[in-house]
């Protein structure tokens, strides 16, 4: 019997590759990212997810924190979340002349606390609890936030808020200084 789970997760893992890394990893593409692309007027930073569950407002604090630091292209925020409901009409209002970052939680391994996924290379949003959106991202970043399990909702519902605002606020440093001095 084949395995539906493992099998959707290869799939994506096919479609682009992931590299797991730790904030030091996080700094490192950014400051790649940052200089291929230096004026941060000229992209879009994208943070899915939602004010309603712990686990999936990375993002949207992430994109609260970027929006109050003063970037000037941020999509998903804790005020304005690009949650599973919203995601595809967004998508459709964004400039396609942008290069976009996404931004998303993921859930992992019990060993991947503090980890983040990175990749030159879309975003696949909601796969985890079983949505199939659009991918969205010339780069992007998952923060790990829980350990999978099989109820994925129950999991991010249940990540610590502190830990969620910690990740968040590391990977928010980790853009802001990349490109502080462009």
């Amino acid at each position: 019997m084949v395995n539906r789970s493992k099998a959707r997760r290869d799939t994506i893992h096919e479609q682009h590759l992931r590299e797991k890394v730790d904030i030091g990893g996080v700094r490192s593409f950014f400051d790649k990212v940052a200089l291929m692309h230096p004026d941060k007027s000229g992209l879009a930073i994208v943070c899915i997810g939602t004010d309603r569950s712990t686990g999936d407002s990375f993002g949207p604090w992430i994109g609260t924190m970027l929006e109050e630091l003063g970037w000037p292209v941020v999509r998903g925020t804790l005020k304005e979340p690009w949650d599973s409901t919203r995601y595809e009409a967004s998508v459709l209002d964004m400039p396609a002349s942008l290069p976009v970052i996404a931004i998303d939680a993921c859930l992992g391994k019990i060993d991947d606390a503090c980890r983040y996924l990175i990749s030159e290379g879309p975003l696949y949003p909601a796969r985890a609890v079983g949505k199939n959106l659009p991918p969205i991202g010339n780069y992007s970043l998952e923060g790990i936030v829980a350990p999978l399990s099989v109820k994925p909702y129950w999991s991010l519902q249940s990540a610590s808020l502190y830990e969620v605002i910690d990740l968040a606020r590391a990977v928010t440093d980790a853009i802001h200084s990349a490109w502080r001095h462009k």
